[in-house]
């Protein structure tokens, strides 16, 4: 995990430049993944197959929102910035998520004649919670106490994400033709872009030298590994490697994707950043 270094508060944090930029930079890449992928899942709301998914996915993607929003204020308790203003008024490039998480649902928009794909949600977000399951349970070894304390909490609450990905993917795995066609297609879009989720970006060997987090190599081969054995029991075959987009959105460099969801999504928020919500 690093150098030997446990750090209780913000305050002891802020005693080290060096590590505090390096908390900065996780942290980041902590919250922007989950609060761009939890929009993304608010985009199905009245959308999904059936109510039931309606009110499934809608209560998973507050969920994510909540996380991210945990650690937003990490953020602004380490001085970078209000946690508000850090989600709603940041441009593209300086957000830190994974190009996979800010990828738009399919075509159209969402009050404009959304051809969303189901299939490629599901493996999306399961992929993503796969990685963000490993992620967890290496926050829990931290240096930075908050990050194991809060790491705990987002796991009760994630597995049971996992248990409803995992059924999906089953399902889709084993029903009709068309499904299995549409799921196979889903798989190898995501995979394009999956390669990314264990980037920990410009300033890794830092976050990794002070014990933030395990190195990329260590998460990335538990990360795989679980995946490619969840994709063999559903009796799907094993994509390989995954690769990365031409942009690397860990260093600040996104798609139009992520532009157009910010604007979206801090629409109100811009009109009076003061206001009391």
């Amino acid at each position: 995990m690093g150098e030997l270094y446990q750090v209780e508060t913000a305050q002891q944090a802020l005693q080290n430049q060096e590590y505090t930029q390096a908390l900065v930079d996780l942290l980041f890449q902590l919250a922007d993944d989950d609060f761009i992928l939890a929009y993304r899942g608010s985009e199905w709301l009245g959308l999904a197959p059936h109510i039931e998914e309606d009110v499934a996915f809608s209560s998973m993607s507050q969920d994510m929102m909540g996380h991210a929003v945990m650690y937003y204020e990490m953020l602004e308790q380490l001085g970078v910035g209000k946690a508000d203003d850090l989600a709603q008024l940041r441009e593209s490039a300086a957000f830190r998520n994974a190009i996979l998480v800010e990828r738009k649902n399919g075509t159209g928009g969402y009050n404009d004649d959304p051809h969303y794909d189901w299939a490629y949600a599901i493996v999306r977000y399961y992929v993503y919670g796969l990685y963000k399951k490993v992620r967890l349970e290496a926050l829990q070894k931290s240096s930075y106490t908050p990050l194991t304390v809060s790491s705990r909490k987002m796991l009760t609450e994630h597995r049971y994400h996992l248990m409803h990905w995992q059924v999906w993917l089953k399902q889709l795995a084993n029903s009709t033709p068309e499904a299995r066609t549409r799921l196979e297609a889903a798989i190898a879009k995501v995979w394009q872009d999956a390669g990314e989720l264990s980037d920990l970006g410009p300033n890794g060997d830092s976050i990794v030298r002070f014990g933030l987090i395990a190195d990329e190599a260590t998460i990335r081969q538990e990360w795989l590994a679980t995946t490619k054995d969840i994709f063999q029991n559903a009796g799907l075959a094993w994509p390989g490697e995954p690769g990365t987009a031409p942009e690397r959105g860990r260093a600040g460099v996104h798609t139009e994707d992520l532009a157009q969801a910010l604007a979206t999504l801090s629409e109100v928020y811009r009109i009076d950043p003061a206001a009391t919500w």
